[in-house]
């Protein structure tokens, strides 16, 4: 077991020991100290289930944020973790294109995000049209206090940190983009439902006319003859409920050279 597992696994044992499943950044530095992981920030950054200990899956536990450098164990992993949908043969699109200088410099999220905006493949996916303009919103760092439900379980959070990769604005829609390198077999809901929940109250509170919010995941991968990207769009049909994702659609571009 990886280092940031036994972090995570030694605080489920405290939180299970005294009862109580909220825990905070003072008890996660100390229990990295005793373990000997170095990198106490990135020990609740669990973005897809495989990263969970195997003694937490067995217990159907997972975490939440809470904001304020708190966190929370809850129960079923199925409410806050979605598997990605598998791409059928009639989804497959070889995308042609000519790769410009730095398109496929590197693997970074923010490269990813630049590909599949530079070669329009977004705006083919989103929009099924490719000179759509849509006003793009670069990665940012926000705030704010949500409240919502796992399951059965009543969520309240403080002054909530989220991070959100990439949004599109277009006729009043609203798309939160989030990107990763290779195909992992889920992911953590919160990273689409957040921002998702951001996006609500800021209609509410600002009175702005949104007529339409919704997430798109990219994946890439290499493959032989390029990138290999799979887009999949979700929504919420309840705003107050993480397990409520729907997929709209789904497709995979491949990447080939004109």
């Amino acid at each position: 077991m990886r280092k940031k597992q036994q972090v995570i696994s030694k605080l489920f044992e405290i939180c299970k020991k005294r009862n109580d499943f909220v825990f905070d950044n003072r008890l996660v530095k100390k229990t990295c100290a005793e373990i000997g992981f170095k990198n106490p920030y990135d020990v609740t950054k669990i973005d897809n289930s495989s990263i969970l200990p195997a003694d937490v899956r067995e217990q159907d536990y997972f975490v939440i944020h809470l904001g304020m450098g708190n966190h929370q164990f809850v129960k079923g992993i199925h409410f806050g973790y979605h598997e990605f949908e598998p791409i059928n043969d009639a989804e497959r699109i070889r995308w042609k294109y000519r790769k410009s200088l730095l398109n496929e410099f590197d693997t970074s999220e923010s490269n990813i995000l630049s590909v599949a905006n530079n070669q329009r493949i977004l705006h083919d996916f989103l929009y099924k049209d490719m000179v759509a303009s849509p006003k793009a919103y670069n990665s940012r760092r926000t705030k704010k206090s949500i409240t919502y439900f796992v399951g059965d379980e009543f969520i309240e959070t403080t002054n909530l940190q989220m991070e959100i990769d990439f949004t599109f604005e277009y006729h009043g829609n609203v798309t939160v983009i989030e990107a990763k390198n290779k195909y992992p077999e889920d992911f953590a809901v919160y990273q689409l439902f957040h921002p998702y929940k951001y996006y609500r109250q800021l209609k509410k509170e600002e009175n702005i006319d949104i007529k339409q919010i919704n997430s798109c995941y990219i994946l890439r991968r290499q493959g032989e003859e390029g990138s290999v990207l799979r887009l999949y769009k979700y929504t919420f049909d309840d705003e107050n409920q993480i397990s409520s994702i729907r997929l709209v659609e789904k497709a995979e571009y491949a990447l080939v050279k004109r």
